[in-house]
């Protein structure tokens, strides 16, 4: 077994023994340019327990991190936090090279590992609020639907104050650094709420459900211990009250102009809409999808109160680009935004339509009349893309007040 790999003391009775992914840049549609991480948790209790797996790949990293503390088969319990296979892609092979006496599984997640692997594994399903004993200290399960799969459960370990919480307070972020406190706040924040409104958004209601439910656990927290990026072991406050925020998306003083562009007509129009936006004092992000990736825009999305969408007509459509991102921010659910539209065209014009419907269906209020040019936008065009900047900055104040 490869010895270069070496485990991290987290706690006094548990080990990081995940791996690191330096090279990943894609994360089912997130980009992910700083690579990620996918954390394994050894507990060194009488019931020794390896707390979730790592991608297939990586398997012989976490085994060559585990040999670094004790020889892998000495392990008694593996405990399937979360399904997805980032996490799960070695379980079975894990399994069947430690040997372990139980594997366990939320109820639902006992499921989903027969779905995915098609296996006869015994793997036991363990109920929300059930605790199991390792023998000098306890591990407790805490069932967290949708946060962000239906099978997925937080796990503590009271003794020393462990929350593994698989999905939850995780960024993707490749470092050596094991904890957030070593590495800049703003570094930080800014990975966190990219993974957030990628990942997380969608539940955004459960959430705050799940946030109220640790809370009356009465339990006493040092760490939290993701499946994802770093450690948090100080100020735990910081991610907790971000994902409080960032749940409650309350309307802020900030508006997204997204839009695509073929011959220029689209970009004037929103130059022309966020240039008049700022000048109210709206804080203002023009996002061109020739450039831009999809994660990006959702990111800016996630702190902003309002989303302006624009595009010219290619083949009686959007153009594929504007179609991609309005896709993907529509699955994601961001709540409490108002909108407007504007395009150009040649002959049809049908994108604004199309872009107006979209914004009904994610239940965006639309709050300034549609802009749309034939070809090229002249003066009074312009002005009235202007006038459409104003209206929405008047109206997202209005809101912010209220």
């Amino acid at each position: 077994m490869n010895n270069i790999y070496s485990a991290i003391q987290i706690s006094e009775h548990v080990y990081w023994v995940g791996a690191i992914d330096w090279s990943i840049r894609d994360f089912h549609g997130y980009t992910t340019p700083h690579g990620s991480t996918y954390n394994a948790y050894l507990v060194m209790a009488d019931k020794i327990t390896l707390i979730d797996t790592v991608k297939s790949s990586f398997m012989d990293e976490m085994l060559s991190r585990i040999a670094s503390v004790v020889d892998p088969s000495k392990i008694d319990y593996i405990v399937s936090n979360h399904s997805e296979q980032d996490h799960t892609g070695c379980l079975l092979r894990a399994i069947d090279r430690i040997k372990p006496e139980k594997v366990f599984a939320s109820a639902v997640g006992v499921k989903t590992l027969k779905e995915i692997f098609h296996a006869q594994h015994d793997i036991q399903p363990v109920k929300d609020g059930e605790t199991l004993s390792l023998g000098n200290m306890d591990l407790r399960f805490l069932e967290t639907r949708m946060i962000h799969w239906p099978d997925s459960m937080f796990s503590y370990l009271e003794k020393d104050g462990v929350l593994f919480s698989q999905d939850a307070f995780g960024m993707h972020l490749a470092t050596f650094e094991r904890f957030a406190d070593q590495l800049p706040s703003d570094m930080l924040e800014y990975e966190a709420a990219t993974y957030y409104a990628n990942i997380v958004l969608p539940y955004s209601p459960v959430v705050l459900k799940a946030l109220d439910k640790v809370a009356a656990t009465g339990w006493s927290f040092k760490l939290f211990a993701p499946d994802h990026g770093p450690v948090w072991r100080q100020n735990l406050s910081f991610i907790l009250d971000l994902y409080k925020k960032w749940a409650l998306q309350k309307p802020a003083n900030k508006a997204v102009v997204v839009y695509a562009t073929m011959w220029h007509s689209t970009e004037m129009m929103a130059k022309a809409i966020a240039e008049s936006m700022a000048r109210e004092g709206i804080r203002v992000k023009l996002l061109s999808m020739n450039e831009v990736h999809r994660s990006e825009v959702i990111y800016e999305v996630l702190e902003a109160g309002a989303l302006i969408v624009g595009s010219p007509t290619l083949n009686n459509n959007i153009l594929p680009q504007m179609a991609d991102v309005m896709t993907y921010i529509k699955g994601l659910k961001p709540s409490h935004l108002i909108g407007a539209v504007f395009g150009s065209y040649g002959w049809s014009g049908e994108s604004v339509k199309d872009l107006e419907a979209i914004l009904k269906e994610m239940k965006v209020d639309i709050v300034a009349e549609t802009v749309s040019v034939k070809h090229v936008p002249g003066e009074d065009v312009l002005e009235k893309c202007s006038e459409l900047g104003r209206t929405v900055a008047a109206e997202l104040k209005k809101r912010i007040a209220d």
